[in-house]
């Protein structure tokens, strides 16, 4: 099958005796194919199985396992290991391991909620501690009302008048104040202290001098840190001892807990059981072999999708077709950018697939952007460690082949840019480390150049292409921004043939399909978009402004470039009435304000050059300032003074601090924007990520062999 398209899905059904369900789940859990359909309760006799007895005890487990690894941060084995093992660790010291862990976490808990307590008493303490008053004294009178806290403008204190008893201290930046009074006098003292900015504090329980109980305090709360400090090194311990063996045991008690479970998906009667689902085609034969001996009946029905009513993952106002989950094709080399498409969802199904795709398109923008030959070996390097320390983590090792492809992509454009850490290789002006690499190049140079065209269009092509430096001084600057543009333009234009493809064959999801459809939804579009191009290649191609082309040249592809723009243009009026529902009154305004929004789409793509420059100039601008004053002082060392030995490494950990920070600004910011240009951009002018995901029912192995 075509790697542009997902897997052709089929509907399976089995059913047999009762007696010979459990047989028939632990047979499609081996085989790792079916996405079960969990049974809705439609059909009369029916109703959902129950859990097999022993689900109760691998549940209770577990649960605690669960609890156990939430605990640690849970690292597996880098290799599968076998099954048996797992179980007799589970069977035996296993269980009673995870129990200590959760006691010692247990009890940090408890320790951590008892020291938050302390600390808080600690804070009363020292507070009240300097008003010299025993803590008895503080509180518990019936005919006396108490206020003890701290106050901003200690002067208003002279408010309380005669009838209170004041005493005051400080403590720091704190003002502390206790107040005693008769209850009668406690409204007016409160609004008193009100005024002078009063906050109570919490007086601590008990009796005694504050400041011997700031001691007890303190012993009991440095004892409690000690306790704790004792269990954190246990957990510490125990995951280094027994973390791979929770790991495994977790996965094996995932997996029993899935399939002793599994009866309560299914249809169950008195004496029979029905198993309904989806699975790859191409594995429809094996597993009806595989269940042959345990079901009296198997079914595998290749889906049809209905044109015009599919594809979309919902019912239109046509047809109530139900979609299969979506797989992909088997990959090896592309599997790494199944992580953009899954970032938006899966293609709906029977759409295009754009995973292909982007293992092109993605690394080319992005080496595009970043293009420098240090920088893609930097990220290459990472992506290699990645990978080599990504043990049986199928994500980390996915996310390491992502880095190197991009890194790839980065040194490819560095090498076409002649570019290394910021320096151009074959530096128009001056000299830099960089030219040491310039028997990279082993041609004859003609003004920085080995080959240079200028083609039809205006398009301008060199090798070295010299992105950083302008055309006046033999470099390429501006020619970028155009083939940027012209880039754009090619990939719209491809999304929308994909988008066209779509609707030819399976409908826009309004009830529309074949060819006029397809023209109108996306054909329109597509002649929008050429037209605009003609038109603005003769606009911008005038003498006066690039010199491409004489004026009649110019006229002869700006007059059919508008007329092919208006008559998209009114031709897109149709396509929002007709297939959109738009009433004309509002087509008329809309129309032309979505036809002129097809430029900055094409235009967006410029920040293929901007983004790229910029990065350029940070890192430019660490080697002007940083790395030239240190390759001076290295120069004439033997005349450095005390000054200049304390500026080179100074120096040296600026600008690589510099390139650091390029290079990290380099990874984000072209991710971020080749993300963008095909998630936004390209993808909306076909795409539909409403497809789910195809989860097969099955024995996963990560850290565990199946059995």
């Amino acid at each position: 099958m075509s790697q542009v398209n997902t897997q052709q899905m089929g509907r399976f059904v089995a059913a047999g005796t009762k007696d010979n369900l459990s047989d028939a789940i632990g047979t499609l859990a081996k085989l790792n194919a079916l996405h079960i359909l969990d049974y809705d309760g439609s059909e009369d006799g029916f109703s959902l199985g129950t859990p097999e007895p022993s689900s109760e005890v691998v549940g209770r487990a577990l649960v605690k396992a669960r609890s156990a690894a939430s605990i640690i941060d849970l690292n597996g084995p880098e290799s599968a290991v076998p099954s048996a093992s797992v179980r007799d660790s589970l069977s035996a010291e296993l269980p009673n391991m995870i129990e200590e862990l959760l006691q010692a976490q247990s009890r940090i808990d408890e320790l951590d909620n008892e020291i938050s307590s302390m600390d808080e008493e600690q804070g009363s303490l020292e507070m009240v501690a300097s008003l010299g008053l025993d803590i008895e004294l503080l509180s518990g009178y019936d005919s006396l009302s108490s206020f003890v806290g701290t106050v901003t403008d200690p002067s208003q204190l002279s408010n309380l008048g005669d009838s209170s008893m004041i005493f005051n201290s400080k403590k720091g930046k704190h003002n502390l104040v206790a107040v005693f009074t008769e209850n009668d006098n406690s409204p007016a003292v409160s609004k008193a202290l009100e005024s002078a900015g009063f906050e109570s504090i919490s007086v601590p329980s008990g009796e005694g001098s504050p400041s011997e109980r700031l001691s007890e305090a303190t012993k009991l709360k440095n004892d409690l840190i000690e306790e704790r400090a004792g269990l954190s090194d246990l957990v510490q311990d125990w995951v280094r001892d027994n973390g791979e063996a929770l790991a495994c045991g977790l996965e094996v008690l995932e997996r029993d807990h899935d399939v002793l479970t599994a009866p309560t998906r299914i249809a169950v009667s008195d004496h029979a059981f029905v198993i309904d689902g989806w699975l790859v085609m191409s594995r429809a034969e094996e597993v009806m072999e595989a269940l042959d001996p345990f079901c009296l009946y198997t079914e595998a029905n290749q889906f049809e999708l209905v044109a015009g009513g599919g594809g979309h993952g919902h019912s239109d106002h046509h047809h109530h077709q139900k979609m299969p989950p979506i797989a992909y094709q088997e990959r090896s080399t592309s599997k790494p950018m199944e992580l953009l498409t899954d970032a938006v969802g899966r293609p709906a199904y029977g759409r295009i697939d754009p995973t292909i795709f982007m293992m092109v398109t993605y690394p080319l923008f992005f080496g595009m952007m970043l293009g420098d030959m240090a920088y893609g070996l930097i990220t290459m390097g990472v992506g290699w460690m990645v990978i080599k320390n990504s043990g049986t983590n199928e994500m980390l090792r996915l996310g390491g082949k992502f880095l190197t492809y991009i890194g790839f992509g980065t040194l490819v454009f560095g090498y076409i840019y002649a570019e290394f850490a910021g320096w151009e290789i074959l530096p128009h002006h001056g000299h830099n480390p960089a030219e040491n690499l310039a028997f990279l190049y082993p041609f004859e140079l003609d003004h920085g150049h080995a080959w240079a065209a200028h083609l039809p269009f205006g398009i301008e092509l060199a090798f070295p292409f010299h992105r950083v430096t302008p055309t006046s001084d033999y470099g390429n600057l501006e020619h970028l921004i155009v083939l940027t543009i012209y880039l754009g333009f090619i990939h719209i234009l491809m999304g929308l043939a994909i988008g066209f493809r779509d609707i030819l064959l399976h409908g826009n999801g309004h009830g529309g399909i074949g060819l006029v459809c397809a023209f109108f939804e996306k054909g329109v579009w597509m002649i929008l978009l050429v037209g605009g191009w003609i038109f603005a290649y003769g606009f911008l191609g005038q003498p006066d402004l690039k010199g491409y082309l004489t004026v009649s040249e110019a006229e002869a592809l700006m007059i059919p470039g508008a007329i092919t723009v208006l008559a998209s243009t009114v031709m897109l009026m149709w396509t929002l009435y007709k297939y959109h529902g738009v009433p004309f009154p509002i087509n008329v305004g809309l129309a032309p304000i979505e036809a002129v929004g097809m430029m900055p789409t094409v235009i967006s793509y410029v920040r293929l050059f901007a983004v790229g420059i910029v990065g350029v100039k940070i890192a430019e601008t660490g080697n002007e300032k940083l790395f030239e004053p240190l390759a001076h002082i290295l120069e004439d060392i033997a005349h450095a003074t005390a000054m200049d030995f304390v500026s080179i490494p100074l120096l040296l950990f600026g600008w690589l601090a510099v390139q650091a920070f390029a290079w990290v600004l380099g990874v984000f910011s072209p991710n971020i924007h080749a993300a963008r240009l095909h998630f936004v951009e390209w993808m909306r002018q076909y795409y539909d990520s409403s497809g789910e995901e195809f989860r097969p029912f099955g024995l996963k192995s990560k850290y565990v062999e199946v059995e």
